[in-house]
């Protein structure tokens, strides 16, 4: 969070970084709360799981991507 607000100077960018804590569905929770608080963006990240796990546990970016009502960028999980 700090290194967010730091090189969001760098830029000539007003970001303002929000931590909150939900509990259920990831999935619904984060749709939940781009709603309330409003957001104009939301950066999630993505596990890398292969389609099978992604079939069966589903994905929360790609939930969130469909379901949103903002914009999503979704970060590559790098090993």
């Amino acid at each position: 969070m700090r290194r967010a607000r730091c090189n969001s100077g760098k830029a000539s960018v007003h970001v303002e970084v929000l931590m909150e804590a939900y509990w259920g569905d990831p999935r619904e929770k984060l749709c939940e709360a781009i709603d309330s608080i409003p957001l104009n963006c939301i950066i999630v990240g993505n596990r890398g799981l292969g389609k099978l796990k992604r079939a069966i546990m589903g994905s929360v970016s790609n939930y969130v991507v469909n379901n949103g009502s903002c914009a999503v960028t979704v970060v590559k999980h790098h090993e």
